[in-house]
């Protein structure tokens, strides 16, 4: 058997996610005739049958929900390589951070400040994106560390939690749950929150959409316009309810939804002192957040947390 190329796991992973030959044909820029052509060859290579088509639809067999998971995992790490080496290239070194903005417990000027003062020789550089997408950022190589939030899809990443803090629900203030203090999932029922999931299951964790989904709200002004509306309503961390106090929308805890945790994560294949001094700052400034909110509220009213978890030991 020989051996599979790049180009031919980009036309099965187009197929397999489109599960319709026309749309991933014209994902890809290329004509249908030649994609079945090239997916009919990468099962001959295989030995195995890769899709069950019949007239009407297309669907993946188990061999071919194997080589799914294990494709995605393979480009990612070609795409990763690539543009690390290219980083690396570079006669100015950046330190990429990927996080969603707004979504750092207030850290963030901190962190940038004691990475700083560590003496780093890389600049750091914000790479923003939407919720959920930190994660994949580092895995393809678009950033180099991460403030995430967590649940999050940790395949082939370390990670450390920084801060942990409770979570409210955000709805339009003219709505009938506005007046009671405290609400439980139960309480949601009925409601919608970002991307169309029911609000009674909770915050919507990370997932991979469908390419022919509707688009959620990505920012935080378009998602409180929906909120103000009585469209959704929103999960949001603490924090984010302190820095954006709005006339239209009420903020009441949720008291069977677990805390928002804040994390810092990593490639877990990571060597960079970069990486390193940003990941030890983001532990200090952290355990300082919860030293100050210790002596503030007591020893058992602080919310940031430092675990015990993997933190890079290179240099």
């Amino acid at each position: 058997m020989s051996d599979v190329e790049v180009r031919q796991l980009r036309y099965f992973v187009a197929v397999a996610e489109e599960l319709h030959f026309g749309r991933a044909a014209e994902r890809l820029g290329m004509a249908q005739p030649p994609l079945s052509r090239a997916i009919r060859e990468l099962e001959r290579q295989l030995g195995v049958r890769l899709f069950e088509r019949t007239t009407r639809q297309v669907n993946l067999t188990a061999a071919g929900e194997v080589l799914l998971r294990d494709a995605r995992t393979a480009l990612e790490a070609v795409t990763a390589a690539t543009r690390r080496a290219r980083e690396a290239g570079r006669t100015s070194p950046r330190l990429r951070i990927a996080l969603k903005a707004d979504i750092d417990g207030g850290l963030l000027p901190q962190i940038l400040s004691a990475y700083n003062a560590d003496g780093a020789s890389s600049a750091p550089e914000l790479v923003l994106g939407g919720f959920g997408e930190q994660s994949q950022a580092l895995r393809e190589g678009r950033a180099d560390v991460g403030l995430v939030l967590c649940p999050f899809d940790d395949r082939g990443l370390d990670s450390e939690p920084l801060l942990s803090e409770p979570v409210l629900v955000a709805l339009a203030a003219a709505d009938p749950l506005a007046a009671r203090t405290t609400l439980r999932l139960d309480d949601l029922a009925g409601r919608e929150t970002t991307g169309g999931a029911p609000a009674d299951r909770g915050r919507p964790v990370e997932h991979r959409a469908r390419r022919d989904a509707p688009r959620p709200a990505s920012n935080l002004s378009e998602i409180f316009s929906l909120v103000e509306t009585g469209s959704i309503v929103f999960f949001a961390p603490a924090s984010v309810a302190q820095r954006y106090p709005r006339p239209e929308i009420a903020y009441r805890p949720v008291t069977d939804v677990p805390d928002s945790v804040l994390a810092v994560a990593w490639p877990r294949d990571a060597r960079s002192p970069a990486v390193a001094a940003f990941v030890r700052a983001a532990c200090a400034v952290a355990a300082a957040a919860q030293d100050a909110l210790a002596a503030h509220h007591g020893p058992s009213g602080g919310r940031a947390v430092v675990g015990d978890g993997p933190q890079p030991s290179w240099s």
